[in-house]
């Protein structure tokens, strides 16, 4: 296993470009506190395109520009999973302790989205800028509740020992335990929910669950041809991963009173961002390490879990189909799926595939309603380089 995973580094090295490091360049802005007094900028560069003429950028810290509404947030969070009874109260705040939190990649993408959508809006249409402002911080509220809900009931599913580099809750308090906790979180988040006083907002929050829940009987019930199907791969991908933050960032826009086709806008990033997000994984699962991803590495395969770089050296070596096919459950099977994708391009192709789809969040992102409001314009830059970031994470 550790060769296959030299040669599957080796050759993804080989087919990604390297970026250069610099100093960090902090820039005064103007704008929200979401901002704070300054936005801060990533020590990575990213090629503009223009061929000979092509310049350096530094790319924005996205995380950074909204860290100080995330941990308002997460703090919120945790008052927010407080039950009657202490032990619920704990398995449902189990990764909303210090430390156990995780990036909070949703909440910053729908707060960047917030702003990015920033309009002159008559406020007698969506209220007071600052309560649109703590709406969006409950949509962000209520849609990580509901992502750590279903990494919980994930976890109990896949029969899973870690995550995020710790035990998994149902590791720590049983799975009786850690599915009430998930179905806890699921009922507070709701309840939030009912709070925004906006039936389509409320339903598309309703939808995502349902793709959720989708998501995972496919998975559960893929018949042996499905299993072979990059069409099938993609519609399950988007329904467990990008379902979620793409029906929250239109929810955002909708509470903002964004026209249907800005609402569209919003939910394509999110769509995009999530899916991309999701063929990283893919590719970690089999580069990566268990320390690095917090979980165990190739963890799929060995649940019998079809993704796209096997999909892709299928289509290279049409002799892994009858393997793909018997899910498996052998566990030479998954040593001889291994060589094959360790001498295709399978790794590639995902990679490639990852950024055509950051490239179509960022060209969401850029059909938005132009806008002279620097707030607005430094989020929307965000919002692109944060595909950018997601895309080239190692773990």
């Amino acid at each position: 296993m550790r060769l296959f995973r030299r040669l599957i580094l080796a050759g993804l090295l080989r087919s990604t470009s390297t970026t250069s490091a610099v100093s960090p360049k902090p820039n005064v802005c103007n704008g929200e506190r979401f901002l704070s007094s300054s936005c801060y900028c990533d020590n990575t560069r990213h090629q503009t395109s223009g061929g000979a003429g092509s310049t350096a950028k530094e790319m924005l810290d996205p995380f950074a520009l909204i860290k100080d509404e995330v941990s308002e947030i997460t703090y919120r969070l945790r008052s927010m999973v407080v039950s009657e009874v202490p032990e619920l109260t704990s398995a449902a705040g189990y990764f909303f302790r210090a430390g156990a939190e995780g990036k909070r990649t949703c909440p910053t993408v729908l707060l960047l989205m917030a702003s990015a959508l920033r309009t002159d809006t008559p406020e007698s249409i969506i209220g007071s800028k600052n309560e649109l402002r703590a709406r969006h911080m409950r949509v962000a509220e209520i849609t990580e509740m509901i992502h750590v809900a279903s990494l919980i009931h994930d976890d109990v599913l896949d029969v899973a020992d870690t995550r995020r580099g710790m035990d998994s809750l149902n590791s720590a308090v049983g799975n009786k335990l850690a599915v009430l906790a998930g179905d806890f979180l699921l009922f507070r988040a709701f309840s939030a929910a009912g709070s925004l006083d906006n039936t389509e907002v409320v339903s598309l929050l309703a939808t995502a669950l349902n793709n959720l829940v989708t998501g995972e009987l496919m998975q559960m019930t893929i018949t042996p041809a499905q299993r072979c199907r990059m069409d099938y791969y993609l519609q399950k991908t988007y329904y467990k991963t990008a379902a979620l933050i793409s029906n929250s960032c239109k929810a955002v826009a909708v509470l903002a009173g964004q026209t249907a086709e800005v609402a569209g806008l919003a939910y394509q990033y999110g769509r995009h961002l999530g899916i991309a997000y999701q063929l990283i994984d893919d590719i970690l699962d089999f580069t990566g390490t268990s320390a690095s991803l917090g979980k165990g590495s190739l963890s799929d395969i060995h649940q019998g879990i079809v993704t796209a770089p096997v999909l892709f050296a299928m289509e290279e070596f049409p002799e892994l189909h009858e393997i793909v096919e018997r899910g498996f459950d052998d566990p030479s099977d998954v040593a001889t799926a291994l060589e094959y994708l360790a001498k295709s391009r399978g790794i590639e192709r995902t990679k490639l595939l990852a950024t055509e789809h950051a490239k179509l969040a960022a060209d969401a992102v850029d059909a938005l309603p132009e806008v002279e409001d620097r707030v607005a314009l430094i989020s929307r830059q965000a919002l692109k380089d944060l595909a950018q970031k997601l895309i080239r994470r190692t773990k």
